[in-house]
């Protein structure tokens, strides 16, 4: 019989809490530690969507990259969007693991795995910490150097994106940065790495700016699609640890965000 914490036991292997930054919080986050799971749904966020559809799907865990509940928080109530969620899945049994910035920094985690759809050979971590195989962010390089108009299309087909923002520093694309999510901080760290090319997301006008100053080729292709690569990791972790256990990314784990293009 697999219990929640059993799980948890598990993708706390694969990322460690203490990999988390000191703000975050992570690991088992709602719900009873010694519940019987027999199914799972696998989300980047848990929504009011998410957490519908694991109730009606029978789910008894839900396990998502961002946490469902974030900074300070003294009380859940159905007054704000977080205590509304939070109170729907206590009410319906459904525990919470949330494999955050732990998850972004393991060996095999967010970032790992966006440079592997990407088709990077990894060479290194662009914020190592402890042995340097862990840490923020991933770089490396392309099999084969190839135009950043020919690599664009690539990244959002890889990554199921409907669009991309960017800066073209009028260089070839061989030697690349990836950080999952909001990294735009990496821009000048992966320049000193050697790195032409950043792909991450949310990056600021001024990190831009940046970029265009000291001549590096960036990418923002969103927050969702460069984390998102986790999901189906997550589903094969679980199922190949407890193939008495059914997982299934949630129907509901879609961006909410579009592009329009004139």
């Amino acid at each position: 019989m697999t219990k929640v914490i059993d799980i948890l036991n598990v993708l706390s292997e694969k990322a460690p809490v203490h990999l988390a930054e000191g703000y975050d919080n992570v690991g088992f986050i709602v719900g009873r530690g010694k519940k019987e799971v027999t199914k799972v749904i696998v989300a980047l966020d848990i929504t009011e969507k998410v957490v519908r559809e694991a109730a009606e799907k029978g789910a008894e865990l839900i396990v998502s990259h961002h946490p469902v509940i974030f900074g300070e928080r003294k009380r859940i109530t159905d007054c704000d969007v977080t205590g509304e969620i939070v109170l729907t899945l206590a009410e319906n049994g459904i525990a919470a693991i949330c494999m955050h910035t732990n998850l972004d920094s393991a060996e095999s985690g967010v970032n790992s795995v966006l440079a592997e759809c990407l088709g990077i050979k990894v060479e290194g971590v662009v914020e190592p910490k402890e042995d340097g195989n862990v840490g923020g962010g991933r770089y490396g390089s392309l099999e084969k150097e190839t135009s950043l108009s020919d690599f664009l299309p690539k990244v959002c087909r890889a990554l199921g994106t409907g669009g991309v923002k960017y800066h073209d520093a009028k260089i070839p694309v061989k030697k690349v940065a990836v950080g999952g999510g909001s990294c735009g901080e990496y821009i000048v760290k992966a320049k000193a790495l050697g790195c032409d090319t950043v792909v991450t997301a949310d990056i600021k006008h001024n990190q831009f700016l940046d970029a265009d100053h000291i001549g590096i080729n960036v990418i923002d292709a969103g927050h969702f699609a460069t984390e998102n690569v986790i999901s189906p990791k997550l589903v094969d972790i679980i199922e190949k640890a407890f193939p008495d256990v059914s997982v299934e990314i949630a129907a509901a784990n879609v961006d909410c965000t579009e592009f329009f293009t004139v």
